[in-house]
């Protein structure tokens, strides 16, 4: 019988986007002690507690999956869509602690990372052990980060009344084959839309044993509504517009009319969107009147940015970047024109077309905004646009004023910083870029795009003994240990060789032992990861 951990993989690897990751995780069971079980149920008026999966088995099961998403051709690190996503995660996370949702012990255990896929369906969905992800067809189809808080307080809420480990304490009492079939089912439907392919999904899924079905989408739909109930109260304490819930969801149904298979409300896992609607509606009703969402610039950018990450072809491009020149464009609000040029100006980087880049870039600086996220949104895409024209001072003089003001959660400045710093190709700037990552890296050690960076920067430096270590740190970081072991491996073999060469000083010494120690550990964590699978 495999791995719980190795099953999970097996099925991301087959199709996690298609059937939705969450809903896939809590399908999976373990087997727990019965009158354990029994007991956790009854101690609260709710749905469970969780107690029968520890908190660190759930957390290195998260971890299980999201190794595989890291090694994802899809999985995309993009700072500036990243602190955007931040600026709205961390306010969420605030709010939950200060409801008493996200208790000390689960925010210590879990990781609270949130990954962005480049996948244009509109969707988001949690792991186990606090990780995240979210499809950057999502950001391009919301109007308004309140919709998009909506989404994220939802999945948040999955979390922090851990319906995973509740899931999989449900499951283990059905048995891991009935849990295989009916992933089975559920991957082989979302494959094969047609007819035969349905009713091979169909019987796959009732040789699983259609009680077991029925009751594991039962237990789906009361955790669907106890996540948005939460959620809806994290979101609206985080100072969020409430009518974001509900828009977010007249955008969910408007999108499910594609996919929608025609399935009886007692055959989804998920209750149907118009109940969602009404739920949150009620909710609302005792609330003041408030306007619709207005646009914001900050947004529309960051919107438009997602929509040309997502990997768009050619003629794709060609229409966004021709959006920029609309000659309706002008009568539109300044938020909507600056979504539009800035998208324009991203595709035109895409397509290499640096006149056009250059113009729509003219006019989207040129607006001035007043909004000072959305002003240093367009000074970001100015460094970008520069280092892709292979302009290194350009992308240095644009950012290099912001270095003494750039805030300690700014990851995207100080990324870009140093990636101008490096692309200028001397000596003394790789050396004061290795100084601010190691700065930035002392605080956030698991940023592995930093831990690249720094590489990089140490290679321009010919310290090869410190960019062999930075390697591993970021394969680590991204929790490929078989991967960081081999690199640690390697730095400790140029470490001895520099010893017998005598060229290894007292800080090349230092360097050695914290090498010796990292792969001591990451071999330990190899061999946890080894037993897993």
């Amino acid at each position: 019988m495999p791995s719980l951990a190795s099953l999970v993989a097996s099925v991301y690897r087959v199709g996690w986007r298609r059937v939705g990751v969450f809903s896939l995780c809590m399908s999976l069971g373990l087997p727990v002690n019965p009158a354990l079980a029994q007991s956790a149920m009854t101690r609260l008026p709710n749905l469970g507690d969780g107690a029968e999966l520890a908190l660190g088995v759930e957390r290195r099961l998260g971890e299980s999956i999201a190794r595989e998403i890291y090694r994802d051709p899809d999985y995309l690190d993009d700072p500036v869509l990243g602190d955007y996503l931040q600026s709205i995660w961390q306010v969420l996370l605030n709010s939950a602690r200060q409801r008493g949702e996200l208790t000390p012990e689960l925010e210590q255990q879990f990781a609270w990372q949130v990954a962005l896929i480049r996948d244009r369906s509109i969707n988001a969905f949690a792991l186990p052990g606090g990780y995240l992800g979210v499809h950057l067809g999502l950001i391009s189809a919301v109007a308004s980060p309140d919709e998009l808080a909506s989404v994220l307080a939802h999945e948040l809420s999955h979390v922090t009344q851990r319906h995973i480990a509740r899931m999989m304490a449900q499951q283990g009492r059905q048995g891991p084959m009935v849990v295989a079939a009916m992933i089975l089912g559920m991957l082989a439907a979302s494959r094969t839309p047609s007819a035969s392919g349905m009713s091979a999904a169909n019987a796959v899924m009732v040789g699983g044993s259609a009680a077991a079905m029925q009751s594991q989408l039962n237990f789906s739909r009361d955790m669907e509504r106890e996540a948005d109930r939460i959620g809806y109260g994290v979101m609206t304490g985080a100072g969020f517009e409430p009518q974001g819930f509900v828009t977010m969801f007249e955008k969910l149904q408007q999108a499910s009319r594609l996919n929608d298979n025609g399935s009886f409300p007692y055959l989804r896992s998920h209750p149907m969107t118009n109940e969602r609607i009404a739920d949150a509606q009620a909710r609302q009703q005792l609330l003041p009147f408030r306007p619709p969402l207005a646009l914001r610039a900050v947004h529309a950018m960051m919107a438009a940015r997602a929509q040309v990450m997502t990997g768009l072809g050619v003629d794709a491009l060609r229409a966004i970047s021709a959006q920029g020149t609309d000659h309706n464009l002008a009568a539109a609000p300044q938020a909507k024109q600056a979504g539009a040029l800035y998208g324009a100006t991203l595709a035109d980087m895409k397509l290499r077309e640096w006149s056009s880049a250059k113009q729509h870039m003219a006019r989207l600086q040129a607006l001035r905004e007043s909004d000072a996220p959305a002003a240093y949104a367009v000074r970001l895409l100015g460094v970008e646009l520069a280092l892709a024209m292979g302009d290194a001072a350009q992308a240095l003089g644009v950012i290099e004023p912001k270095v003494r003001v750039l805030a300690m959660d700014d990851r995207a400045g100080h990324l870009l910083l140093a990636q101008s710093r490096l692309a200028t190709q001397q000596t003394a700037q790789a050396k004061v870029a290795s100084q601010e990552l190691m700065l930035w890296l002392s605080l956030r050690p698991r940023d592995a795009l930093a831990w690249q960076l720094l590489a990089a920067a140490y290679e321009q430096q010919g310290d090869g003994l410190r960019a062999i270590r930075a390697q591993a740190e970021a394969r680590a970081m991204e929790l490929d240990y078989p991967a960081a072991v081999d690199r640690f491996k390697a730095a400790q073999e140029l470490s001895r060789s520099l010893a017998r060469e005598g060229r290894l000083d007292r800080a090349g010494h230092m360097e050695a032992s914290i090498i010796d120690a990292r792969l001591r550990q990451l071999e330990g964590l190899r061999r946890e990861q080894a037993l897993e699978r």
